[in-house]
């Protein structure tokens, strides 16, 4: 295995994985939290070389473009994605250089993602820090992020597997069918819980989805391991979202790096909101304020916090968010037992408690 030898101006990111079990931890659930203890230490070299990576992405680059896009990746990113590669790998024979390019390629193309969602949602903060486009402007996040996809793209190709690049090329498409799907929908209070999943599994499961497929193909697993592992990742993507979208409406700002109803004052429609038109018609004059854009006192963003908790919308998505983590347990029941799978059901249990 290689030795990671870090630049000087290298900063380890963000381990999604610590902060999962500090989330555990202060609900109630310390065996897990010891499970988590255990995976970032089994997984330390791996994520290593990863990091190691992604430090090394564009460096040297001279361009705007590059600059954007090295201001991302050097921020404190969770890294779930190639955590996911990581474990759907060990399900198999291991870690090796092909798992290891997918998960610098899922790493990638996440933040490629967030380089363009900056810009249709003029964003200002990202991960705590000012945007990409704040810095160098909407053109350079936007090729920034073009950018990072053909990287990502070409790793992939070069590791000869015909399918896992071409799930990818898929993954891109119904990305883009997705977003746009949501910006078609922006500053409407009138969306279906039905369309809510349809972009959800779009936009975000379906980058977890490859991570594991990608991961499974990397390690050998059977074709059936595999579609349980992509199974798993669908549902621990919508899982996150829901989580996300918590968060938004009732997470600390301080701890989340965005300012409480972000997403609705972007025009976007998340689930707590929509379950907030049905028990809180209080509410939708603020909700409809925010939704054209109307910028949102600290007051009343506090009230509308507030009220979905008396109300039962936080409990209850955090219910379903764990429900479908219940499920991708579920569905990896029949892969071997080993410490991949434990790994994988102490991840499930975990992302609903998740504060970040």
């Amino acid at each position: 295995m290689t030795i990671a030898t870090y630049p000087m101006d290298y900063v380890p990111p963000h381990d999604v994985v610590k902060s999962l079990e500090k989330g555990c931890e202060g609900h109630g659930l310390d065996p897990l939290a010891g499970r988590l203890a255990d995976l970032r230490a089994f997984l330390a070299s791996d994520l290593d070389e990863v990091d190691l990576a992604l430090a090394q992405v564009g460096v040297g680059g001279q361009t705007v473009a590059h600059a954007s896009a090295r201001h991302l990746l050097g921020q404190d990113g969770k890294r779930l994605r190639p955590i996911c590669v990581a474990l759907a790998a060990y399900a198999g024979r291991g870690f090796g250089d092909a798992a290891r390019t997918y998960a610098v390629a899922v790493e990638l193309v996440h933040n490629a993602t967030l380089l363009h969602d900056d810009v249709v949602d003029l964003g200002a903060r990202r991960r705590g820090a000012d945007a990409a486009r704040v810095i160098y402007g909407n053109a350079a996040s936007i090729f920034g992020g073009d950018w990072l996809l053909v990287e990502a793209l070409c790793r992939i190709q070069k590791t000869g597997n015909a399918e896992v690049l071409a799930r990818m090329l898929e993954v891109i498409k119904e990305m883009v069918i997705a977003e746009s799907m949501q910006l078609g929908r922006r500053g409407r209070l009138d969306g279906s819980r039905a369309e809510y999943f349809r972009i959800v599994d779009g936009k975000t499961a379906s980058l977890f989805r490859w991570a594991m497929f990608a991961g499974a193909k990397a390690g050998g697993v059977s074709p059936e391991g595999c579609d349980a592992l992509v199974e798993y990742g669908k549902k621990l993507g919508i899982a996150f979202q829901l989580v996300d979208d918590v968060l938004d409406v009732a997470g600390d700002p301080e701890t989340t790096g965005k300012a409480m109803l972000a997403d609705l004052g972007e025009g976007k429609m998340t689930y707590p909101l929509l379950l907030a038109m049905e028990r809180c018609p209080e509410l939708l004059p603020l909700l409809e304020a925010a939704c054209r854009g109307e910028e949102v006192r600290a007051d009343v963003g506090a009230r509308v916090s507030s009220t979905l908790r008396a109300s039962g919308v936080v409990d209850d998505c955090l219910a379903l968010a764990r429900r479908m983590c219940a499920e991708a347990i579920a569905v990896i029941a029949p892969l071997p037992d080993g410490i991949a799978k434990t790994a994988l059901e102490a991840v499930a249990r975990a992302t609903p408690e998740r504060r970040k």
